[in-house]
């Protein structure tokens, strides 16, 4: 199958749109190489899609399990796609160690993905959840 940019970017929406939003752990696999590089990930995690998994699914969606995600914009050159987007949730779960505030955030993201073969092989991405975690433990 020809992976185009238009077909890369559809592929990080629905990861967006299924793990993300949805929790969906299959499609997570469906769309993560077991081989991924996460550079965005805390120093000294291990590469490979665990802690991937572990963050969005185990801490994200439990402290934030209403969040919707707002694609902003979406820009595809070769094998790469960057999407500039805004998650909206409400803290209902504890996240990070932090009990549930039920305050309304906005998670600021711009992630870059490689694919390979219509899969996850790199991420890089930046975020203000430094901001959102201060926001949260506000009393």
């Amino acid at each position: 199958m020809l992976f185009t940019t238009e077909k890369n970017k559809e592929i990080v929406l629905r990861f967006n749109r299924e793990v993300i939003e949805q929790g969906n752990a299959g499609a997570f696999y469906e769309l993560v190489s077991p081989d991924v590089i996460n550079h965005a990930a805390p120093e000294n995690t291990p590469n490979g899609p665990e802690s991937m998994h572990h963050f969005i699914l185990q801490v994200l969606r439990v402290g934030f399990p209403d969040i919707k995600v707002e694609i902003l914009d979406q820009v595809a050159e070769g094998d790469k796609v960057t999407t500039r987007k805004v998650f909206h949730a409400t803290h209902t779960g504890e996240f990070m160690g932090i009990p549930p505030s039920n305050k309304r955030v906005t998670i600021q993201v711009i992630d870059i993905i490689r694919l390979h073969q219509g899969m996850y092989a790199e991420h890089w991405g930046i975020s203000n959840i430094p901001d959102v975690i201060r926001k949260i433990s506000e009393k």
